[in-house]
């Protein structure tokens, strides 16, 4: 079973945006029973709340079910129970290091999946407003995380 946890600043955006698309894909890929999916936030800002009317439409535009999605913050036993945890910036990076002690679980960047992509973080659509941005970004990194993953555990 391979655990992966995606992580941005409020959980309400990007965040739940990387869970379901890449929930969708191993659905797709029938390997539901291989993986736990999850996503959380750095800051407590939205707890509780579900994602951004913007996520879910451009989820819903993909037919991407968005369902039982809610924000919670990330919590520091999160790095004992995931083995990837996939920050959407590099300030998401930067609290995740703070945090994290001799942990064993792979802490990168979703874009560090799109090598030959100019971004270097996904954009916040919660101050850009450009949701069709970030749906394409996460949309194209997490088919790769998926091969890379299957890649290196043999599924």
């Amino acid at each position: 079973m391979v655990k992966v946890l995606f992580v941005c600043l409020g959980n309400i955006c990007r965040s739940p945006m990387a869970e379901a698309a890449f929930s969708h894909l191993i659905t797709d890929k029938k390997l539901d029973d291989q993986f736990v999916i999850d996503s959380a936030g750095v800051s407590n800002y939205h707890v509780g709340e579900p994602p951004h009317e913007g996520t879910l439409k451009k989820l819903k535009e993909h037919h991407i079910n968005a369902n039982g999605l809610t924000a919670r913050q990330f919590e520091t036993t999160d790095f004992e129970h995931f083995d990837y945890i996939i920050a959407m910036d590099d300030d998401n990076i930067e609290t995740l290091n703070k945090l994290m002690e001799n942990q064993e679980v792979v802490v990168k960047k979703l874009l560090e999946y799109l090598p030959d992509e100019a971004a270097d973080n996904v954009p916040d659509p919660f101050f850009t407003g450009d949701f069709d941005e970030t749906y394409d970004l996460v949309s194209r990194a997490c088919k790769n995380l998926l091969d890379d993953i299957r890649v290196n555990h043999d599924i």
